[in-house]
């Protein structure tokens, strides 16, 4: 890794332990001579009018602290994009299965992380196309997911999966989600999909209470083109990226996804695996 120079904070809205942290964490970066960048919503728990928009605080940055939750992270992830840099998730309150770093954690992992001795877990993306025609109307990276559901009033919607351009299945149901191992304890799991371990090769197609029960969840090989077809009326079904951002669906648009080329890297906790985040997140060690 880069000598960190600058830094780039990007912070949630509206959480009171974020009033104490920023100012104290801005504090400590300035006693080590480390410049920042930061987001607006930073900027206000500094009572600062010198934030810029989110996607632009990664440039020209060697690190990026996240704090919030797992949706703050999400957003932290789009904004760094191919640029790969490491980010450091620090859980400020709720579930957090990225964001497990604790706020007691944050100074020590930075020292860490500034001597070259944090641990990085690399994620990788989802990349996503909606094709309408022979146009790409537009393209998504998604760290956890790309669902394609049904509006709000609709009824039951079709879809026809294709893996590698073979049919795979015709959906009556109120959606699909196609997930990274990383989305797989997200809406994933919610829909009855299984828990993949973050560096298993594969993409996980969920659907969202189908019509028929023998419809299941299955994993594919990460190396698959996976192609969804909407026959819903044009309205009537929505595509959601990472659950913040997306647009309408109109009759026989394609969504097309395959395995990113890009990478999240998440400076995790130096002595906390997957399993420990599951028991403790999943209440798996409970008796």
């Amino acid at each position: 890794m880069d000598t960190i120079r600058t830094v780039g904070i990007i912070t949630k809205p509206g959480v009171d332990k974020a009033a104490r942290l920023v100012p104290e964490l801005i504090d400590w970066l300035k006693q080590r001579r480390i410049e920042t960048r930061y987001d607006e919503t930073t900027a206000e728990y500094l009572n600062a009018r010198n934030g810029i928009p989110r996607a632009q605080v990664p440039d020209g940055t060697q690190l990026v602290i996240v704090l919030g939750g797992d949706g703050t992270l999400l957003s932290a992830a789009r904004a760094v994009g191919s640029r790969e840099i490491p980010i450091l998730p620090v859980n400020l309150g709720g579930l957090g299965f990225l964001t497990a770093i604790t706020v007691d954690e944050v100074f020590p992992e930075l020292e860490r992380a500034l001597l070259g001795e944090h641990r990085i877990g690399n994620r990788r993306m989802l990349h996503c196309e909606l094709k309408r025609g022979t146009e790409v109307v537009a393209e998504y990276e998604a760290l956890n997911d790309v669902v394609v559901t049904k509006a709000a009033l609709a009824r039951m919607i079709d879809l026809d999966a294709f893996v590698d351009n073979h049919p795979m299945a015709s959906y009556k149901a109120d959606g699909l989600i196609i997930s990274t191992p990383t989305g797989s304890t997200a809406y994933s799991l919610s829909a009855g999909g299984p828990i993949v371990f973050p560096s298993v090769e594969a993409i996980c197609i969920t659907p969202i209470c189908p019509h028929t029960l023998t419809f299941r969840p299955v994993l594919v090989p990460d190396t698959t083109v996976i192609q969804v077809v909407s026959g819903a009326k044009d309205g009537e079904a929505y595509l959601t990226v990472d659950g913040q951002v997306g647009e309408p669906l109109r009759m026989n648009d394609r969504i097309v996804c395959h395995s990113s080329v890009h990478q999240v890297r998440l400076i995790r906790p130096p002595k906390m695996l997957f399993f420990d985040v599951l028991r403790e997140k999943l209440k798996w060690g409970e008796r």
